[in-house]
């Protein structure tokens, strides 16, 4: 019963996990390996029989607060981000507009990466998960005026950046 409850529940959270992890590490391998740790500590959960309310947001927390360990643990700020991870360009648009798309998106990755870590994961579980408020301060442990304060001040320096 629990394995099906995983496998249903748990497992198909596993690429928001990722883009999480990797919004807040800037590192492939090391967000590959949050998502195991993640999927291993609500594995362990489970098999505790410890009631979870929100798999989601239990999943999402903890993958959270791993990845914050993690990089405070080596130090590590502002790696650059792996562009593989991006879907190709459209076919349909030339090679000079699939060229300026890609300056775009690098441009942007830059940006998003020189944010501070709480703008940077506010910003990646609003825009880019689309999670609403609440859900986004319960995951980041905050109250949802500073979630909301926190998604303001990242977009505000995206846009003076980008002028």
């Amino acid at each position: 019963m629990k394995e099906k409850t995983f496998q249903n529940d748990v497992l198909p959270l596993k690429d928001k996990l990722f883009r999480l992890a990797l919004r807040i590490t800037l590192n492939r391998e090391d967000a590959e390996d949050m998502v195991q740790d993640t999927l291993l500590k609500v594995w362990q959960q489970m098999q505790e029989n410890v009631p979870i309310d929100n798999m989601e947001a239990l999943a999402m927390t903890i993958c959270r607060n791993h990845s914050i360990d993690l990089i405070q643990l080596k130090q590590q700020q502002n790696v650059s981000f792996d562009s593989s991870l991006h879907d190709r360009p459209d076919s349909t648009l030339t090679a000079q507009e699939q060229m300026e798309q890609g300056e775009k998106v690098r441009r942007m990755e830059k940006l998003l990466d020189m944010l501070p870590e709480k703008q940077r994961t506010a910003i990646q579980l609003r825009d880019i998960e689309g999670r609403s408020y609440k859900e986004i301060s319960g995951i980041m442990g905050i109250t949802e005026s500073d979630v909301k304060v926190n998604i303001f001040r990242a977009r505000q320096k995206l846009k003076d950046a980008a002028q």
